[in-house]
């Protein structure tokens, strides 16, 4: 990862409903040791930087913050949720293209 500052939003479960409660927010549910993750790094950084000011990107690491995942009953990763004001709307499993999950958040926002 570059050294510049990351666009994406990390949540932990102490944080997160205030994290989601407004607005448009994507929760990419992710793990160090999950190669798929980690290739939809550079995909949420650019997403990020597309939907600036539209919606947030956020990351929430499933080993250190157990509940949130379990709570949305979070079987695989990555998964991301769309939330809005507060309210899961859409979850995807699986890697991504940066264009559905922009066209995506384009849908609600």
């Amino acid at each position: 990862m570059s050294n510049q500052q990351s666009l994406l939003k990390v949540v932990t479960d102490a944080s997160f409903e205030a994290d989601v409660a407004s607005g448009i927010t994507l929760v990419d549910f992710w793990a160090e040791w999950c190669g798929p993750c980690r290739m939809m790094l550079p995909r949420l950084e650019e997403l990020a930087s597309k939907v600036a000011g539209k919606a947030t990107i956020a990351k929430m690491n499933v080993d250190e913050n157990p509940t949130t995942p379990s709570a949305f009953r979070i079987m695989s990763i990555p998964t991301m949720i769309l939330f809005k004001d507060g309210k899961p709307i859409e979850k995807i499993v699986g890697v991504q293209e940066v264009s559905a999950l922009e066209a995506l958040i384009s849908r609600h926002a």
